[in-house]
């Protein structure tokens, strides 16, 4: 944790840069209070780390990056979202029954935590469980959407839900 890094280290990062990262956020978002949160995330992201900082010649670009990921991050967590009420609502169409508020709940706790199962996963097997299982690609079209082999995605996909497995079980 932030044992690794000298408190002043961390002072100095944070208060000669939260302002800049607060208004490129601001500007990137359109919105104050996503940019507040997603800034204050950057920082505990950043904290957490066992390595932050360390060798970082320009802080700037590393916060920016960390910023980054974690709007992908949120991206693809409304995209499970949003994936999952199209389909609640084709259900709804195709049916006369209604899912009751119970079963929506636990379809909301199980997309939160195939996220967060998601979110443990490395870039690549997480972006071959989306483009798999939510866009509907084959394992060919997102071998070459990946730089791997067919074999590699297979191994992904399974990585992915062992991994979602695991958080369920």
């Amino acid at each position: 944790m932030a044992e690794t890094l000298p408190q002043s280290n961390l002072h100095l990062l944070y208060s000669n840069h939260h302002g800049w990262l607060f208004g490129w956020l601001r500007k990137k978002l359109g919105c104050a209070h996503q940019a507040a949160d997603v800034a204050q995330d950057t920082f505990v992201r950043i904290i957490a780390s066992r390595d932050a900082l360390l060798g970082v010649q320009e802080p700037r670009a590393y916060l920016t990056t960390t910023a980054k990921r974690l709007m992908l991050d949120q991206a693809r967590r409304q995209t499970i979202e949003q994936a999952y009420l199209a389909q609640l609502a084709l259900t709804v169409e195709q049916s006369a029954a209604y899912p009751s508020p119970e079963e929506i709940a636990l379809a909301v706790e199980a997309l939160d935590q195939i996220s967060a199962a998601l979110e443990q996963l490395a870039p690549k097997p997480r972006q071959a469980f989306v483009l798999h299982y939510l866009e509907g690609h084959s394992h060919a079209d997102i071998a070459a959407a990946l730089g791997v082999s067919d074999r590699m995605v297979r191994k992904y996909l399974v990585q992915a839900l062992v991994s979602c497995q695991l958080d369920f079980g």
